[in-house]
């Protein structure tokens, strides 16, 4: 209890006691004489129960105080004793370091050197194909690269097995199980066919091999058909030698190469020029194979009429040409420029059905190169406007109107070359039957007039 809250007390107990005493009113100056002696009285002893209150505080914060003062100098003590022995241990470490930089010897070295292979190492474990079929060894590799103390035995040991495995593997061509990213996005059960570090394939599809899921994908776009064919070649290879891929940039080349366009996508790039193009060629080659077929028919049944050219067949132009000279031979002496002008009529009627869609695929010959300018044209007028929107010559920018103006040149000589070669076939086709029937029909007339002249 503090010195005030006793002071209070004791002030407000005289207080009452006088207003009591005073309450009752003196009868006398006797009486008051009293009163105030008992009231001096009750004062003394509550100011002597005070002191003494006062006192046995004062003793109590006494002890207190040198208590407190006792603990002080105990902990100054300790705190001298603890910095003495840090100093000791700071001094000991000293020591210690130097012992252990003394003893350590060229280990320091040899853990820089091992720092910086394993740092190179682990770029090469993260992106490596081996790394799907050993997961485990990313993790240790990283964490050697990132320690900052001394590789134990063990760990160097097993630093050389991880240098010497990925050595190994890179040379071997293996097969295992794991687990697969489909193009949907959900990981399959599948046997991968790894060569060394340069391919893995599965099911005929190549993967690629993504470090941050440390799994094996396959790849959206696949590089075509004739590699996968080498790829399930390989799969179904177990002993011998099989023809495969191998890239040697672990996966870089074979992702440009799978993103080359096949032929509908080039076709695609020449857009509605290249469409009227292809459509002009399709005509053009159909009515070149319809007329093909239709001289070789006819050229088989005319070298089958030469064999046989007294009883002449309407089914083929020799025959019917031939069959102009049928009737009297007294008659053909005396009509003779008649019978030749009859000769030269059938022969013309059977020019248009050998000649038939030359002019057309001559003209197609013509237009294919043209339509391929108009072509080229467009595809520069879209490189110069996406140049003039960008305000850059970037490259990617052009690609699509260079693109499709090569493509269509291409297109427009793809179709006027081998036009060119089929008309050229079918005109020679067409002048041999012409030949042989102008020179049947020309010499039967002729020996038709010489023995009616000797009859």
């Amino acid at each position: 209890m503090s010195r005030a809250l006793i002071a209070t007390v004791f002030a407000t107990a005289v207080i009452s006691l006088a207003s009591s005493a005073f309450a009752a009113g003196p009868a006398s100056l006797d009486d008051l004489l009293e009163q105030t002696k008992a009231v001096h009285q009750h004062e003394d002893q509550a100011n002597a129960e005070r002191e003494a209150i006062f006192q046995a505080q004062h003793d109590k914060q006494k002890a207190l105080m040198a208590e407190a003062q006792a603990q002080l100098a105990a902990e100054k003590k300790r705190g001298a004793e603890m910095s003495a022995a840090f100093d000791g241990n700071e001094k000991k470490i000293g020591e210690l370091q130097g012992q252990l930089e003394a003893h350590s010897g060229n280990l320091g070295e040899l853990f820089g050197v091992v720092r910086q292979v394993s740092n190179d190492f682990s770029t090469v474990v993260r992106t490596s194909i081996i790394s799907a079929q050993y997961p485990d060894r990313e993790d240790f590799v990283t964490k050697l690269s990132q320690s900052k103390e001394l590789p134990s035995t063990l760990d160097l040991e097993r630093f050389w097995f991880e240098l010497q495995r990925e050595m190994t593997e890179s040379g071997k061509v293996e097969r295992f199980k794991t687990k697969v990213v489909s193009p949907g996005g959900a990981p399959v059960d599948a046997t991968v066919v790894r060569v060394g570090s340069f391919s893995a394939t599965t099911g005929g599809k190549y993967l690629a091999y993504m470090p941050n899921e440390k799994q094996l994908s396959i790849m959206a776009r696949q590089p075509g058909a004739r590699f996968e064919s080498a790829a399930k070649n390989l799969e179904q290879a177990h002993t011998g030698y099989v023809k495969s891929v191998v890239d040697p940039t672990r996966g870089t080349l074979l992702t440009i190469y799978s993103l080359r366009p096949n032929l509908l996508e080039r076709i695609q790039r020449g857009h509605e020029v290249g469409y009227i193009i292809l459509t002009v060629g399709i005509i053009g080659a159909a009515l070149a194979i319809y007329q093909l077929v239709y001289l070789v028919l006819v050229r088989t049944k005319v070298k089958s009429q030469l064999h046989n050219l007294a009883s002449p067949r309407t089914d083929n132009p020799l025959g019917r040409v031939l069959a102009t000279f049928q009737g009297d031979a007294r008659r053909l002496e005396e009509n003779a420029e008649v019978v030749e002008l009859r000769i030269s009529e059938a022969v013309l009627k059977e020019a248009p059905n050998l000649e038939r869609f030359q002019s057309f695929l001559r003209l197609a010959i013509a237009a294919g190169p043209l339509l391929g300018l108009i072509g080229t044209v467009v595809g520069m007028i879209i490189t110069f406007q996406s140049i003039t929107e960008s305000g850059s010559s970037d490259p990617k920018l052009m690609a699509a109107g260079i693109s499709q103006a090569m493509i269509a040149t291409v297109l427009g000589l793809g179709i006027a070359i081998p036009l060119l070669f089929a008309n050229a076939w079918l005109t020679s086709m067409s002048r041999s039957i012409m030949q042989i029937i102008d020179e049947q029909s020309t010499g039967l007339l002729a020996g038709r007039l010489e023995g009616a002249q000797h009859a």
